[in-house]
């Protein structure tokens, strides 16, 4: 098979941290807040409008509080678990890596003692039906960062609950319709749907989720960073534009930018539509394509973030996993070095294959492209 002419104009398909948005620049960020106090009138101003944007571009329910943590999305929902869960029982929902991360904690960190876990397999869903979200807390993640997966909806939330949902979201946001009076406690970080940087995550509270936290205090000890309550009370200061650490303003510049590219690019409306007709590209080269197929068994849960593929030629089937992982290898390091694709390798604890990023700052034609040069790589690797 000859090579493609024609590459993708941007081949940073990552699934974390994600391509920056179309026509991003460094020189377009404001800078007249570097080098001073995030404490700063001017600083915390910034930081209140990444609270204030976010908040009004997803629609998330007034009575609901939104702040900025460190440490990113893991940071967040440990921050969340941490300071709100013991209090009841926990039913813990673990179908990629990042869920079955948040169940370790879970088990042998805070060794909580009622746990149930549903697992499945990568490709598949838990039993949802099995899970008590009325009397019981629930930790699960929207999508399955690392095996492109998510859930459809959130009806399987009970809207009658007395525990709390907790939300892992980092790479559903600003790409999938979230049920918000269905979750308590919702977290994301910058770098994963709007391409920001890294290292700053956000957690969205309910007001269930607040009085949950100024009702309960855990029994284990808590890192200054993971404190929410001053008192007994809320640190209110934490959702209105201060921090427990020290942020940097370059990545809150940064992450102003991608919200104002969001806005203007049509909303959350827009940024979904643009999430899901990239996936419809790469859906429309799956059906024709007799080696590939989407690890998602159910067309209804195939992500349209975190794209995953697996490899169904009975020639790659038929290999051991070290020999499959050097075919995967060879085709992710052929597009590198061609310059048309970057970082498609599937996540390393998962099956082997193939992860495309499709959220909104993908531009649907670098899709259509990557996938000729995909079966190209394909030809070359066999």
């Amino acid at each position: 098979m000859k090579k493609p002419q024609h590459k993708p104009a941007n081949p940073c398909f990552s699934s974390g941290p994600t391509s920056k948005r179309p026509g991003w620049k460094l020189s377009n960020l404001e800078t007249e807040n570097l080098g001073r106090s995030h404490r700063a009138k001017g600083a915390k101003t910034r930081l209140q409008k990444v609270i204030d944007d976010s908040k009004k571009l997803l629609g998330i329910p007034e009575d609901y509080l939104l702040g900025i943590v460190p440490a990113s999305d893991t940071g967040a929902f440990e921050m969340a678990m941490w300071t709100m869960l013991g209090q009841r029982g926990v039913d813990v929902l673990t179908w990629e890596s990042f869920g079955s991360g948040w169940l370790t904690d879970i088990n042998k960190q805070l060794k909580l003692p009622d746990v149930r876990a549903f697992s499945a397999e990568y490709g598949a869903l838990p039993d949802l039906g099995e899970v008590d979200s009325v009397s019981r807390d629930v930790i699960f993640t929207w999508n399955g960062t690392t095996s492109g997966v998510k859930v459809a909806n959130g009806d399987w939330i009970s809207s009658d609950r007395q525990g709390l949902t907790f939300c892992d979201a980092t790479s559903a946001i600003f790409a999938m319709d979230l049920p918000w009076p269905k979750l308590d406690v919702v977290t994301w970080s910058w770098q994963k749907v709007l391409g920001g940087e890294a290292a700053h995550g956000m957690l969205c509270l309910s007001p269930q989720a607040v009085a949950r936290l100024e009702s309960y205090t855990p029994e284990w000890p808590l890192p200054k960073i993971f404190r929410l309550v001053k008192a007994g009370k809320l640190n209110r200061g934490i959702f209105a534009g201060s921090t427990i650490n020290t942020p940097s303003m370059l990545a809150v510049e940064d992450q102003l930018d991608a919200l104002s590219w969001a806005e203007a690019s049509g909303g959350l409306a827009g940024l979904i539509g643009r999430s899901e007709a990239n996936l419809n590209r790469i859906s429309t080269w799956v059906s024709k394509t007799d080696w590939v197929d989407f690890l998602a068994e159910n067309p209804a849960t195939v992500s349209n973030t975190s794209i995953c593929l697996k490899i169904t030629d009975p020639w790659f089937t038929g290999q051991d996993e070290d020999s499959q992982r050097a075919i995967i290898k060879k085709i992710v390091t052929s597009l590198e070095n061609e310059g048309v694709a970057y970082d498609i390798g599937g996540y390393r604890d998962a099956p082997p294959g193939i992860r495309i990023w499709g959220g909104g700052t993908i531009e649907a034609g670098d899709l259509v492209a990557l996938t000729s040069w995909l079966d190209w790589a394909w030809s070359e690797a066999r």
